[in-house]
């Protein structure tokens, strides 16, 4: 070999070892950072919430998910930056460093968001249109003044950091190629898959050290890059029915699975005639869907304490379910499966406007057999289309904050100027002014409140607040506990402005000479968020409550139903009381309440956690969420498993519902024309 061929490979390699090194300095600094931001954010969570574990403890804990964040994307950056710097280092360099400050600036809003909602940001920000986040982000006050400082303050660092840091520091090429051998023995023997995160003593806390841009970009790549759940002639064979893996009272006949998913025989499974009373005229009915409202902290038995004595008061006097699961973890689902026990689509079945297939919920099939039926909302009731579902099913009449006269006051704006609209004693105010004015019966009406919502405000807060402090005193707290609980006082005094208008409204519903005519249903779209939860189900954990003059008894039910329940057995109570025309057949997602006093569940329970996170399934006492299997136990407490055979059991009949509920999205309908012009005209 000549001279100048040995002068010329080793010009080569001086330039890859000075390359390398110069990304190992870059990566050093981004690793280094990633700890401080992982340290900031225990910290605001320290400041702002409550926890069991120590900050050492769970920095430590973050600083591990950040290393295997780090080494997963290394050896890809590495393959990127070496060839562009050989050839035009000046221009890689700035590229890198302005990449790392994009990183960043993304990486701080994400840590500012969980921070202040407490809900991780991923995929479910692609099911929301521009007009809707700007209006939840405003509600939640996360543009305040503190988290701009910090991110102008950290932002600042970090440039400093890029600039004069190498000019100072050298690495060595030894240690510069240790990154990417160490990256590619990281990825390819798959450790990242193997390093279990740790168990934390909440889901607050194994929330809070997981790193918040590897969840937003795990979770954007699941979205654009979506597992297809094609259904094929063997699929029965080897996944079983959804429905069949746990025995009830009847079992699901499927109809015509190549045309309509879901079509099913009904199951005549009349399970609350035995504890009403019946009058010759059909009963009204008021479903009132109360937001954020969590089985956490309401009702005797709730592991937070029991916030709401009123509704505590009145479950006494009710058909009541402590072990109840909304369908969603958000609004969005709540409407169809509540009130159509219909499937969810690709971002909630509101979501899909005016490609929302044809159902028969029990507006439509209500005012079809002569009810007239409404929906009240404080708030504007175009919110994630609500009003576009509403209007689908026939309803009589939507009032919302643009039918509020000007003697009603809105709930006060935040300190960014938002308001969600009006409150629920204002709600509840002028429902009554205009029953007043159109006493037609019977009637179906669906009320959705809004007070116990970000940001947390009522136009009592000194009255409200005071409560929330009485109510510490009567848990017997110590002065430690009732300063971790302080930590949530605008939540708390929310749920007590709900629970006492809740209370107003049944004193003036009394008044009504329709009410011991009448049948309300009380329940939680979701649980509130921005309280930290305890475990994975704590979100779609929500209590039921049947109240009526016509019960004949109370009872209490440790029996698991969910929302998609409701209007199965509504619809077959009024069918066999009051000769409600309905049809023989249904595409209902839920098989009807479960009566049983005894803890147990009968139900495969589907949950959609976001409008893009359909994550979640639970059956029998198993709660499957993600790869993740838990055990649910008769509190309501989750205990992890690890048992492969019971997971891929549940895995599969999860899939069964994702592949039909696939064929939906993909424009297959719900029921046939035929039953949908004979009962929904």
């Amino acid at each position: 070999m000549s001279l100048k061929s040995k002068s010329g490979k080793t010009g080569v390699l001086k330039k890859i070892a000075f390359s390398t090194s110069k990304f190992a300095l870059l990566s050093f600094i981004f690793l280094g950072f990633l700890f401080v931001l992982s340290g900031v954010e225990i910290g605001l969570g320290l400041l702002n919430h409550s926890m069991e574990s120590s900050f050492f403890s769970l920095w430590g804990w973050s600083c591990l998910e950040d290393l295997k964040f780090f080494f997963s994307f290394i050896l890809p950056a590495y393959l990127v930056y070496l060839p562009l710097h050989l050839l035009i280092p000046r221009i890689t360099n700035i590229i890198f460093k302005t990449g790392l400050v994009l990183f960043f600036l993304i990486q701080l809003s994400l840590v500012f968001y969980y921070n202040t909602t407490l809900l991780l940001l991923g995929s479910d920000i692609f099911g929301y249109s521009l007009e809707e986040i700007t209006q939840t982000v405003g509600a939640s006050g996360s543009l305040s003044f503190t988290p701009f400082l910090i991110l102008l303050l950290f932002i600042s660092i970090l440039i400093f950091a890029l600039v004069f840091l190498p000019k100072k520091i050298i690495i060595k090429r030894e240690i510069g190629i240790v990154l990417p051998v160490t990256s590619l023995l990281f990825i390819g023997l798959g450790i990242s898959d193997r390093l279990q995160m740790a168990n934390m003593k909440s889901e607050f806390e194994s929330n809070l050290i997981r790193n918040k841009f590897q969840h937003f970009y795990t979770a954007a790549y699941g979205h654009f890059n979506p597992e297809l759940y094609e259904v094929d002639i063997y699929a029965e064979s080897y996944l079983g029915d959804f429905n069949s893996n746990y025995s009830i009272a009847e079992p699901i006949e499927y109809l015509d699975e190549t045309n309509y998913p879901f079509l099913r025989k009904e199951l005549k499974r009349d399970v609350l005639t035995p504890f009403f009373e019946t009058k010759e005229q059909a009963p009204d009915i008021v479903i009132i869907i109360v937001e954020g409202l969590g089985r956490a902290f309401t009702n005797r038995g709730a592991y937070l304490g029991n916030f709401t004595p009123f509704l505590d008061s009145l479950s006494n006097k009710s058909l009541y379910w402590p072990n109840f699961l909304s369908n969603g973890g958000r609004t969005f689902a709540v409407l169809p499966s509540l009130l159509g026990s219909m499937p969810f689509g690709e971002n909630g079945f509101m979501d899909m406007e005016k490609n929302m297939p044809d159902e028969l919920s029990l507006l439509n099939l209500l005012q079809e057999n002569g009810y007239n039926t409404n929906f009240y909302y404080g708030g504007n009731s175009e919110f994630d289309k609500m009003a576009m579902y509403l209007k689908k099913n026939k309803v009589d009449r939507i009032v919302d904050e643009n039918d509020f006269p000007g003697s009603y006051k809105k709930i006060p704006a935040s300190a960014s100027g938002f308001t969600w609209g009006y409150g629920d004693k204002e709600m509840f105010r002028y429902y009554f002014d205009l029953k007043k004015k159109d006493p037609k019966s019977p009637k179906l009406d669906v009320m959705l409140t809004v007070s116990m919502h970000s940001p947390f405000i009522t136009d009592e807060t000194e009255k409200y607040e005071l409560l929330f402090e009485e109510r510490l005193e009567d848990f017997g707290f110590s002065e430690e506990k009732k300063e971790r609980y302080r930590n949530y006082q605008k939540q708390y005094s929310s749920v007590l402005f709900t629970d006492e208008a809740l209370r107003q409204f049944f004193q003036e519903y009394k008044k009504d000479d329709k009410f011991n005519n009448t049948i309300f249903i009380i329940t939680g779209d979701h649980r509130i968020p921005e309280i930290p939860m305890a475990s994975k189900i704590d979100r779609y954990h929500v209590p039921l409550l049947i109240y009526s003059p016509l019960l004949k008894r109370q009872e209490e039910f440790e029996s698991i139903s969910s929302h998609f329940d409701v209007a199965p057995s509504l619809i077959s109570f009024l069918k066999n009381n009051y000769a409600l025309k309905a049809p023989e057949s249904n595409s209902f997602i839920g098989a009807g309440l479960d009566t049983t006093r005894s803890f147990q569940n009968i139900h495969n329970i589907p949950l959609k956690q976001t409008k893009t996170e359909l994550i979640d399934f639970v059956m029998g006492e198993y709660h499957l969420n993600g790869d993740n299997l838990y055990r649910l136990t008769r509190d309501f407490k989750e205990e992890p498993v690890q048992d492969e055979a019971k997971k891929d059991e549940l895995r599969n009949a999860f899939n069964q519902f994702k592949r039909k509920n696939a064929e939906v999205i993909e424009g297959k309908k719900i029921l046939p024309d035929s039953l949908i012009r004979k009962y929904s005209q």
